[in-house]
C-alpha cells in the first residue's frame, strides 16, 4: 500500500476566553492512500505554545496595517515567534513516520523547541552573557552594524553591573530594574534617547529568552520606554547654496572633497555607509535621466535612485568621478570644518558630544544652544534630503529613497507632528 504525505501547514489560534493568553498551534496535513474512500484523509493536531498575546491584539490588530510604531513592533515580534516555531514543527514533521504523529508527538516537539535538552543548560540566565547567545542564534539575520549596537548596550550593562556589584538576571528585568538603570545612566551623563535605546535592546533580549523557555518577569511586556523628541538638525537650500559658493581659496583639497560628498548626500538621501561607496560604474542613463544603482549596506536592499542635477554638476566638474572615499570618522571631523568655513553658524538647539571631564576621554551628548556647524555629522545629508523635499516630492517616493519602513517612522524622523500634517493638508483645500 502506498501512503504519501501531502504538504503540511501550521497556523495559530486564540482559543482562550481570557483577555490575555497563549496561542494554540494547529498542524494540518493530508495522507494520500487508496484505503481512504476519497483517496486521502485530512488530519489536525493541536497544542499550546508559549506565545502570549491579548485577545484584542490578536483579533483586531495583528493582521491589520497600522502606522502606530508600537503596534508594528508587536506585529514583527509575534510574527518572528510564530515563524520560528512553525518552521521548527514542519522540520520535525518531515522526519517522522505516519504512526508517530499524534497530539503527544506535537506536544513533545513544542517542548523540545522551548527547552531543548542540549541547549537548555547552555543558555545564559543573565542579560550580559545572553547578548552573545542572542547574536549567535540570530546569525545572518543581524547586520554587523546591528551587532555593534547590541554590544554597545552590553558594555553599558557591564559598567552598570560593576557599579551595583551584581549581575542583572533576565528574570529580574522589571520596573524596579528600569528605574535603577535609568537613574545610573542619567547620573553618568547619558542622553535620554540613548538610555531608551539601551533599555529597548535589553527588553528585546529578554523577550527572546522568554521565547526560548527562560524565566522572565511578569512585568516585562508592560514596561514602556519612549523616545524623547529631539531637534531636527538639517541643512536648508540656502545653506546648501552657501556650501556651493565657498571661496575655493578657503578649501584645501581634502575639504573640497568632503564638501562635494556633503552636497551629494543632501541630494541623494543616503547613509554615509552607502554614498561613500558610490562610483561612476554604478550610474546608468535611461531616457535621458541618470540613476545610480547600489545595495544598501545596512538593509541589503537593492536601490535605484535618480541623480539630482546638483549631484550631476558635482560629478561634471570631476570629469564624471565621485569624490575620493574617506573614513567615516574623518568625514565627520572634516564636514564640521567645511560648514564652519561656509558660515553655517545659525544658533540652534541640539546635542553634541562633550568630554565629561578634561582629559577623561569619556564623552556624553549634552543638549544646549550651538552654532549649527558644530552639530553637523555624516547623518545630516539623509535628514536634509528628507526634510527639504517633504511636501514637494510625494512622501511615498521619499520613503523609498531614504529606506524607512513606514510613513510613521519617516514623519517622526523629520520631526513632523499632527499639526504639521494638518497644515500640509490645507494646501489641497
Amino acid at each position: 500500500m502506498v501512503i504519501q504525505f501531502s504538504m503540511a501547514t501550521v497556523n495559530f489560534l486564540y482559543r482562550s476566553t481570557k483577555d490575555e493568553s497563549t496561542l494554540n498551534v494547529r498542524l494540518l496535513y493530508r495522507l494520500n492512500s487508496p484505503e481512504y474512500s476519497e483517496g486521502y484523509k485530512d488530519f489536525v493536531l493541536g497544542s499550546k505554545t508559549n506565545i502570549q498575546v491579548s485577545k484584542h491584539y490578536w483579533s483586531k490588530l495583528h493582521n491589520k496595517r497600522s502606522k502606530d510604531i508600537e503596534i508594528q513592533n508587536k506585529q514583527t515580534e509575534i510574527n518572528s515567534q510564530t515563524n520560528e516555531l512553525s518552521n521548527f514543527i514542519l522540520k520535525a514533521f518531515d522526519k517522522e513516520p505516519e504512526q508517530e504523529l499524534d497530539k503527544k508527538w506535537l506536544q513533545n516537539v513544542i517542548k523540545n523547541y522551548y527547552s531543548p535538552q542540549d541547549e537548555e543548560q547552555a543558555l545564559p540566565k543573565d542579560v550580559v552573557n545572553y547578548h552573545e547567545a542572542f547574536i549567535d542564534m540570530k546569525g545572518s539575520e543581524l547586520t554587523e552594524g546591528t551587532k555593534r549596537k547590541y554590544r554597545v548596550t552590553k558594555n553599558l550593562l557591564i559598567r552598570y553591573e560593576k557599579e551595583i556589584n551584581s549581575k542583572v538576571l533576565i528574570k529580574n528585568v522589571n520596573l524596579s530594574f528600569k528605574k535603577k538603570f535609568e537613574a545610573y545612566c542619567l547620573d553618568k551623563g547619558y542622553a535620554p534617547n540613548t538610555i531608551t535605546r539601551a533599555f529597548r535592546t535589553i527588553k528585546t533580549l529578554c523577550r527572546h529568552a522568554k521565547f526560548h523557555g527562560l524565566e522572565t518577569s511578569y512585568q516585562l511586556d508592560s514596561i514602556k520606554s519612549s523616545y524623547h523628541k529631539v531637534p531636527n538638525i538639517y541643512l536648508n537650500f540656502e545653506e546648501l547654496e552657501k556650501l556651493e559658493k565657498i571661496d575655493p581659496e578657503k578649501l584645501t583639497e581634502s575639504y573640497e572633497n568632503v564638501r562635494d560628498w556633503l552636497i551629494i548626500s543632501c541630494y541623494t538621501g543616503q547613509r554615509v555607509s552607502d554614498f561613500m561607496r558610490f562610483h561612476k560604474e554604478q550610474i546608468r542613463i535611461e531616457n535621458g535621466k541618470s540613476y545610480i544603482e547600489f545595495t544598501q549596506k545596512k538593509t541589503g536592499k537593492v536601490m535605484t535612485v535618480p541623480l539630482h542635477p546638483k549631484v550631476l554638476e558635482t560629478l561634471e566638474k570631476r570629469n564624471g568621478e565621485f569624490p575620493k572615499a574617506i573614513s567615516d570618522q574623518r568625514y565627520n571631523d572634516y564636514v564640521k570644518e567645511v560648514c564652519k568655513i561656509a558660515e553655517i553658524n545659525q544658533k540652534v538647539t541640539g546635542s553634541k558630544k562633550l568630554e565629561t571631564e578634561p582629559g577623561s576621554k569619556k564623552y556624553r551628548k549634552k543638549t544646549g544652544i550651538y552654532e549649527k556647524w558644530e552639530l553637523v555629522s555624516s547623518h545630516i545629508g539623509r535628514r536634509s534630503f528628507a526634510t527639504n523635499f517633504y511636501g514637494t516630492i510625494p512622501t511615498s517616493y521619499l520613503i523609498y529613497a531614504t529606506g524607512h519602513s513606514t510613513e510613521a517612522m519617516f514623519l517622526n524622523y523629520i520631526g513632523k507632528s499632527n499639526k504639521d500634517l494638518a497644515i500640509e493638508m490645507t494646501k489641497f483645500f
